[in-house]
């Protein structure tokens, strides 16, 4: 395995796919910091991080840059010819991409990355769809499961959290 992108869906993927839209019409989403942490040692190893989605939603805006997130596609209809200009301009490969999904508009992408994912509470066609099912719901840690058996089938996974707890400390 050698992921050099991890590219994922947002609602039902890192949220739990429930949308909350206040009286102020304000929109709404609960993330999960383990995935956070997760995306930020993916990132500390040198993959580069997309999150395309189908909606436009100022919180993902936010998170995507509380966690540094490389590439944020926001509206997109058509997630795989997102997904095929960015790994082209990136001059990577599609199976160097790790892909996660929840729902049917997922299924593109899914049937052409290196490896995919989804959450435990993905819909029936897409968990048998992919390579990887998270024992998590979306925005439960499932994204963090994900990565972490990534990066441990990529690096020695001991040594890397070492690596990154040392090199945080110093950063503080």
């Amino acid at each position: 395995m050698d992921i050099k992108l991890i590219a994922l869906d947002v609602d039902g993927v890192l949220t739990d796919g429930k949308i909350f839209i206040g009286s102020n019409g304000i929109e709404y989403k609960s993330f999960n910091v383990k995935d956070g942490m997760g995306i930020s040692l993916a990132r500390y190893t040198g993959i580069k991080i997309a999150f395309i989605t189908g909606k436009r939603s100022e919180s993902v805006n936010i998170r995507s840059k509380e966690l540094n997130v490389d590439f944020l596609f926001e509206g997109i209809r058509n997630k795989k010819a997102v997904l095929l200009n960015l790994v082209s301009a990136l001059n990577i490969q599609m199976q160097n991409v790790f892909y996660m999904g929840d729902d049917i508009n997922d299924l593109s992408v899914i049937h052409q990355v290196g490896f995919s994912a989804a959450p435990n509470d993905a819909v029936e066609i897409v968990k048998n769809s992919v390579h990887f099912t998270s024992q998590f719901n979306g925005g439960e840690g499932a994204v963090r499961e994900a990565i972490d058996h990534i990066l441990s089938k990529q690096n020695n996974y001991k040594i890397l959290i070492n690596d990154f707890i040392a090199n945080e400390m110093i950063h503080q």
